[in-house]
């Protein structure tokens, strides 16, 4: 099986989930052949599980304030800020019966993706179900899953840097999660690829790339004009509005 590798773009929060579903539905239609895509997020963004509800998870006055965007992704999971200068997100868009049959499984599979870039750097990361990636019992990167008609999408963070007072003051937690005995404890629950090694963020890129492509026939390529045309029709009419992203 050949897979298609998207090099590593940046785009808006709209954007960036319009990409991911018109892959799938490319997929899904045999248009385009399994996919794996690397992006970041410009403005910053938080996104939402599909079963979340926004004003309940987010801050959105202070993202407005911050000029951070707020979305719903179509996978489950919780809340998270993508913080241009801290992340680089994955996308895996392929058939199903290319993973193993269960959830946990199936993301213990393509997390090992991750792991394998991560040694690239020396690091030595494990799988934690359901769906995390831990460095010293320390989460570096969360994940989410959905499957339509025979299509998985995972996408998931990577984080190489933090800024936990950020990442609080745009996620609905009270005024004490926001005191610095709040974020010391959050640090104790959370790591970065720049915590644990002095790597560009380039540099976390590049070794991704070699995790993800390891022992895979690939090449690398691009949107059709049919996925880039359907990108942004979904970005404007599903992405943009509020009856999506404020829908529960």
């Amino acid at each position: 099986m050949q897979w298609r590798i998207i090099k590593l773009e940046t785009h808006d929060a709209c954007t960036n989930m319009g990409i991911d579903e018109s892959i799938m539905e490319a997929v899904r239609d045999n248009k385009a052949m399994p996919t794996i895509r690397f992006y970041r997020w410009n403005p910053s963004a938080v996104s939402i599980g599909r079963f979340q509800g926004m004003e309940k998870e987010v801050d959105v006055q202070r993202c407005k304030e911050l000029g951070v965007d707020c979305i719903r992704r179509i996978t489950g999971g919780g809340a998270v800020f993508h913080d241009f200068n801290g992340e680089i997100t994955y996308s895996v868009i392929a058939p199903l019966q290319l993973f193993p049959d269960g959830i946990r499984e199936s993301y213990r599979f393509i997390c090992g993706w991750v792991i394998s870039g991560l040694k690239e750097l020396g690091l030595d990361a494990s799988f934690e179900p359901i769906n995390d990636i831990i460095i010293d019992g320390k989460k570096i990167s969360g994940n989410a899953q959905t499957r339509r008609q025979g299509v998985l999408l995972q996408h998931g963070t990577v984080l190489y840097d933090l800024d936990l007072k950020t990442m609080f003051s745009v996620l609905n937690v009270s005024a004490e999660k926001i005191s610095d005995k709040m974020i010391k404890s959050a640090e104790e629950r959370v790591t970065s690829v720049k915590k644990n090694s002095d790597v560009t963020i380039e540099k976390l890129y590049d070794a991704l790339l070699k995790g993800f492509t390891k022992g895979k026939d690939f090449e690398f390529g691009k949107l059709s004009d049919e996925e880039s045309r359907r990108a942004g029709e979904l970005a404007r009419t599903t992405y943009r509005t509020n009856e999506w992203n404020f829908s529960r």
